[in-house]
C-alpha cells in the first residue's frame, strides 16, 4: 500500500519478531485450541465461562499474530553505521546536559526497540531526532514536551 510507514529496526529485533511469530503460530495456537477443546467438553456453551475465556484468548492470540505480521511486513532493517563520525541509528552517544552537567549514554534505535528506561531512544524521539546526524563536540537543543534543554555530544560509538 502506498504511503505505509516503515518500522525501522535492527536485524536482531527483526529476527526476534520472526521467532515470536513462529512460536505464536505453532505453540500458541495449539495451546489455545486445546483450551477450547477442554472447555467444550464441559457441556452447554451458552453458560460456559471456560469456553468464553478460551475464545477470548484465541482472539488475543490472533490479534497479536496480526500485529507481529504487520511489523515484519513493514520492517526496514537498519544496519548500524557510523557515517563519518555522525550520530546514526545504532550509535551509542555519550552526552552531557549543559544545565546540570549530568552525563548519560543514549543508544539510538528504531521505534520498535525504544526503551527510554534503558536509555534506548528512538530516532523519532525528541532526544534521538536532536542527535541524529550530529558530531562529537556539537551542542544540540532538545525540544521535549517538558521543555527545551541542551546537550553536548561527548563521544559517539
Amino acid at each position: 500500500m502506498a504511503g505505509e510507514n516503515k518500522f525501522k529496526m535492527s536485524k536482531a529485533r527483526y529476527d526476534e519478531l520472526v521467532a515470536e511469530l513462529h512460536h505464536l503460530q505453532t505453540v500458541g495456537e495449539k495451546e489455545v485450541a486445546e483450551q477450547i477443546k477442554v472447555a467444550r467438553s464441559f457441556g452447554d456453551l451458552s453458560e460456559n465461562s471456560e469456553y468464553d475465556e478460551a475464545k477470548n484468548e484465541q482472539g488475543k492470540l490472533y490479534s497479536k499474530i496480526a500485529e507481529i505480521k504487520n511489523l515484519i511486513d513493514r520492517a526496514e532493517i537498519i544496519e548500524q553505521s557510523n557515517r563519518a563520525g555522525l550520530v546514526s541509528l545504532g550509535s551509542k552517544v555519550k552526552v552531557r546536559e549543559i544545565a546540570t552537567k549530568e552525563e548519560d549514554i543514549y543508544e539510538i534505535v528504531g521505534s520498535q526497540e525504544a526503551d527510554p528506561m534503558q536509555l534506548r531512544v528512538s530516532d523519532d524521539s525528541p532526544i534521538g531526532s536532536a542527535l541524529i546526524d550530529r558530531k562529537k563536540g556539537e551542542k544540540v537543543t532538545v525540544h521535549a514536551p517538558a521543555g527545551d534543554f541542551e546537550l553536548e555530544i561527548l563521544s559517539i560509538k
